[in-house]
């Protein structure tokens, strides 16, 4: 494949169904994300609209779990689940959302507190305290919801 000329390394890019899959989950789970953001807070500009739809973390659904369960599925279909590829997309799946659900959930607890700690601190001395993101992980139904979309977007990639 080093012999192709770059057009045929990116078409060929675009036609892996486990690219698209990747690319098509994060970009739907984060639409979804931006989208149900727009509906709770129906004041939100179009820049935090697409904000969301970018770059921000946390909330519903999980678009780190939709795009490595669209990964892992997306390899079942294109290598098979015996293969190599599988085996490695399955683990890093389980990685990616035992870190949104426990290590990136326990940094949003740990900045909740310390904001609360800030901002009494900041009234108490009367100094200026800017709050750090406290959404940073993922809840159980969050997970769920981004991996059954990672799930059913690979599917669709690889069999339609």
């Amino acid at each position: 494949m080093m012999d192709a000329t770059r057009p045929e390394l990116f078409t060929a890019l675009f036609r892996n169904p486990v690219f698209l899959s990747a690319a098509m989950s994060l970009f739907m789970a984060q639409f979804a994300k931006a989208v149900i953001s727009l509906l709770r807070n129906r004041a939100g500009s179009m820049a935090e609209v697409f904000a969301t739809l970018m770059w921000r973390t946390g909330g519903m659904p999980s678009s780190h779990s939709a795009l490595a369960i669209s990964i892992a599925t997306a390899a079942a279909f294109s290598s098979g689940p015996g293969s190599d590829l599988f085996a490695l997309s399955i683990f890093f799946a389980l990685v990616v959302i035992r870190d949104a659900l426990g290590v990136r959930r326990a940094a949003g607890v740990q900045a909740h507190a310390l904001n609360a700690l800030g901002t009494r601190v900041s009234k108490r001395l009367r100094i200026a305290f800017k709050p750090v993101k406290e959404i940073h992980g993922h809840t159980v139904p969050q997970v769920i919801v981004g991996s059954l979309m990672g799930f059913f977007i690979a599917l669709a990639v690889c069999t339609l």
